[in-house]
């Protein structure tokens, strides 16, 4: 009878801690070299992902969904590709772009969001799209 009560609160506890979503988080990606690619994604509050890249083939896609979250990818090098998408309030997402191709898309769904980005040098092309009340875009661009 104890060993079926240990067993029962061991499996209780286990699925309450994976029903729990996020809470606190941070991810933080530096890459230097050449075929760079960086994903992501999280689920609560007050999460954070930071991505830097410095070299050839840069890619990163960081997805947010929550309150408080903030996303800053920061490119040097060839092929950059930048997509930010965040859903809830208070949201924060910054881009920065250096040389070459240059792409960024960013996306926020509530209220109270930031979205800021730089490129610089070549191809750039900026997205940037929200949807709520109070939110602040900026962007800067210095293509050819």
């Amino acid at each position: 009878m104890i060993r079926k009560l240990i067993i029962s609160t061991a499996i209780a506890a286990i699925v309450a801690t994976a029903a729990v979503p996020a809470s606190a988080g941070g991810i933080n990606i530096q890459q230097f070299g050449y075929g760079n690619s960086a994903g992501g994604g999280q689920t609560g509050f007050r999460n954070q992902i930071g991505v830097y890249q410095n070299g050839f083939v840069n890619e990163v896609i960081s997805e947010q969904f929550g309150s408080s979250n903030v996303a800053a990818t920061g490119q040097q090098g060839a092929g950059n590709y930048a997509h930010t998408y965040q859903s809830g309030h208070a949201n924060s997402a910054g881009v920065g772009q250096f040389g070459s191709g240059h792409n960024a898309v960013l996306m926020q769904d509530g209220n109270g969001n930031v979205a800021a980005g730089v490129q610089v040098g070549n191809g750039c092309d900026a997205n940037v799209s929200q949807t709520g009340s109070g939110n602040v875009a900026a962007f800067v661009q210095t293509c050819p």
